[in-house]
């Protein structure tokens, strides 16, 4: 009883994590184009994990197996498109959207994942899934369809790249679900994000010649660094332990919390606009996601 409570904490700490992303993520965006956050992101979280994932391959630390020329390949594109392709996704999204929308559409991931865990073989939908699923996507839809882009601080086009984020994140966590029983949580991510910056560097590079670094604020710095510890290797940790011991639908699930968490924050520290259709359409995709969860 005491180790499930311990991990229910952790996923709850990743849940903040992630939740403070999009505040952090805000400010950043400040001061470096979107692209460039993602790419630093990215290339400082495979900086902070390279060294565990070192250990792990050569030290004999790992608790899973030693993966082979074959599955680094595979774990690699796993990271690229569960990871670097999230995040540059996120952060171009976010830079065109709201906290609430982004929180709010980052909330569908666990339908996402069941459909593509169903797609797999992990999963079934049951009938009150498919209602559940109906009933988030009518959400959507109350969302987009009476909440004034001007007063939400939202674009249809920032909305879409991150539903694309979190379409990308689904992927990672069912095709991460089938290689959770191979190698461990530090393997995995450090396959990700070091393949992941190293896929990314020549666009980093190519960002970080076009954008003057010297008058960025400590602050932007900070967001940036918050990003790649708290809310990429050391949630991305937790979300993938947790996977090895709870369903890939349940995990995600705990992405409901999300919206709540983050709208809070961003109408208290960024002073964003939360207006009726955002709460009446949040609400009801949360309650969709709910039924989905639960089925």
């Amino acid at each position: 009883m005491n180790r499930r409570r311990i991990l229910y904490a952790l996923i709850f700490l990743m849940v903040a994590f992630w939740s403070g992303n999009y505040i952090v993520g805000k400010i950043a965006l400040r001061e470096f184009p979107p692209v460039l956050v993602a790419g630093l992101r990215i290339g400082f979280a495979g900086l902070m994990i390279l060294p565990f994932g070192l250990r792990e391959r050569f030290a004999g630390g790992s608790a899973g197996a030693t993966p082979g020329a074959a599955s680094t390949v595979r774990l690699v594109l796993l990271g690229v498109f569960g990871v670097t392709l999230n995040q540059v996704f996120f952060i171009v999204g976010l830079s065109r959207t709201s906290v609430a929308h982004a929180a709010i559409l980052i909330g569908l991931t666990p339908i996402q994942v069941l459909v593509l865990a169903c797609l797999r073989g992990q999963e079934r939908i049951t009938a009150q899934r498919a209602v559940g699923m109906a009933i988030a996507l009518a959400g959507v839809a109350l969302l987009k369809a009476f909440e004034p882009e001007a007063a939400a601080g939202a674009t249809w086009l920032g909305d879409l790249f991150t539903f694309l984020a979190g379409t990308f994140f689904a992927i990672f966590t069912v095709l991460g679900k089938e290689v959770a029983k191979l190698y461990s949580a530090v393997t995995v991510n450090a396959h990700a994000y070091v393949g992941g910056a190293v896929a990314l560097a020549p666009v980093t590079l190519w960002e970080i010649s076009r954008h003057s670094l010297a008058h960025i604020s400590a602050g932007a710095w900070m967001a940036v660094l918050y990003m790649a510890l708290f809310s990429s290797v050391i949630a991305y940790l937790i979300y993938y332990y947790a996977l090895m011991h709870v369903s890939a639908s349940r995990v995600s699930a705990f992405s409901y919390l999300q919206p709540v968490f983050a709208t809070a924050m961003g109408a208290a520290l960024l002073r964003e606009h939360v207006g009726a259709p955002v709460i009446a359409g949040g609400l009801v995709i949360l309650s969709g996601v709910y039924l989905v969860e639960r089925g």
